[in-house]
């Protein structure tokens, strides 16, 4: 399996398993800050190496009323504080080419939206940034699918990739994991990522936004853990149900501690 290390964190099987998590999106930078410190001291206490995750710009919302966050600008700078406070590494989501210029500034790990994963351009300009890339697989994809985008990235000279399963879609407004999927992705030599959170979102399941089921987000955890996954990929917040994007497959701090001390010891035991 191909290295892939970013700041101080190697993932891999010889590496501990490797936390990403944030909010969602960006709700304000005191927020920000402090939901990030706090996952901070819950990963130390575990001893998991930690990336801290938000979205400056949720461009991919079903409704234009969704809250999409403070946008570029206000986002990166926002980012750019936690990193340098905390001294975390930091993970955001790019929706556009023009945006990956500064991004890569601040991002250690530029991440592919789903949707986007196939649209060559945006994955070549990210692969081209030299920060390492994470391709969430899309939905509609077949694991095997996720091959010709890895070469995509890797035609750019960049072999600092990440995959990342979030599920499939499984008819209309439901997704499915496919715990499969996690060994046939690991076979192309690069470290796989388990979003756990995304996988029981319920894609349009409130009509002009997507619902969730995070009751099940702990048990497929565990699951992906002990299949055999390199990284877990969960949002967090302090208040779910009254978050503006995504709530209902987020989990609250006190779930991530208690689902950290779980998926520790099942990696141990591996």
């Amino acid at each position: 399996m191909h290295q892939v290390k970013v700041k101080n964190i190697k993932f891999g099987d010889k590496y501990p398993l490797v936390l990403i998590a944030g909010p969602c999106v960006i709700e304000s930078g005191s927020s920000c800050l402090a939901a990030a410190k706090q996952i901070k001291d819950i990963a130390a206490g575990q001893g998991v190496p930690f990336i801290f995750k938000s979205s400056f710009d949720k461009a991919n919302r079903l409704s234009s009323a969704s809250y999409r966050g403070p946008g570029l600008k206000k986002g990166l700078a926002i980012l750019k504080k936690i990193k340098q406070q905390l001294n975390v590494p930091i993970l955001s989501d790019v929706h556009c080419v023009k945006d990956i210029p500064a991004a890569s500034v601040v991002l250690d790990i530029i991440q592919i939206p789903a949707f986007l994963c196939r649209q060559t351009d945006i994955v070549l300009a990210a692969a081209k940034s030299g920060k390492a890339v994470n391709i969430k697989k899309g939905q509609f994809l077949a694991p095997w699918d996720i091959l010709p985008i890895i070469k995509k990235v890797e035609s750019a000279g960049n072999k600092q990739i990440l995959i990342t399963e979030r599920g499939a879609s499984f008819g209309y407004n439901n997704l499915v994991t496919d715990l499969r999927s996690l060994k046939i992705m690991r076979d192309f030599g690069y470290p796989v990522i388990y979003d756990a959170t995304h996988s029981v979102q319920l894609p349009g399941g409130k009509g002009a936004c997507s619902g969730g089921q995070s009751e099940f987000v702990a048990g497929l955890s565990r699951a992906a853990v002990a299949f055999g996954c390199d990284g877990l990929f969960l949002e967090v917040h302090n208040d779910p149900e009254n978050a503006p994007c995504d709530g209902p497959n987020m989990i609250n701090f006190k779930e991530l501690e208690d689902l950290l001390s779980q998926v520790k010891k099942i990696r141990q035991a591996l």
